[in-house]
């Protein structure tokens, strides 16, 4: 893995996304940045948002409700993106269970690993009661 340089943009960006703390978007992550950083690009905030997931400082969700989410906790971990508010929460499972499943039954090791369940969240169900 190549070393990154730790430049203020990328300490910006990294903070920026630990303090919305709600599994960011790039464009949520520009928003956050602009109102005390006007002048941070957006291709800025893009690069060093793949930068930090590549060097591991983040983890990249995937493409969850069309965009592409940010997360700052690094641990192993499932998602549950709620169908109705579209917020995504981890869930606290281990994933070593299915890496063991599928080396035993397959015969393959996985390296990297990204599940998420959808449905509707516990605030969105007691809003319909």
């Amino acid at each position: 893995m190549k070393h990154k340089r730790n430049t203020i943009q990328r300490q910006l960006i990294l903070s920026a996304v630990k303090e919305l703390n709600i599994h960011a978007t790039a464009e949520q992550v520009v928003k956050h940045l602009a109102k005390s950083y006007p002048t941070i690009g957006r291709a800025t905030v893009y690069r060093n948002l793949n930068s930090l997931a590549e060097s591991g400082d983040l983890i990249r969700v995937g493409s969850l409700c069309g965009s592409t989410h940010y997360d700052h906790n690094c641990h192993e971990h499932y998602h549950f993106v709620c169908d109705k508010c579209r917020q995504v929460f981890d869930v606290a499972k281990s994933v070593s269970d299915i890496r063991e499943m599928f080396r035993n039954t397959e015969g393959f090791d996985i390296t990297d690993c990204n599940i998420s369940f959808s449905g509707i969240c516990w605030k969105c169900k007691s809003q319909q009661a």
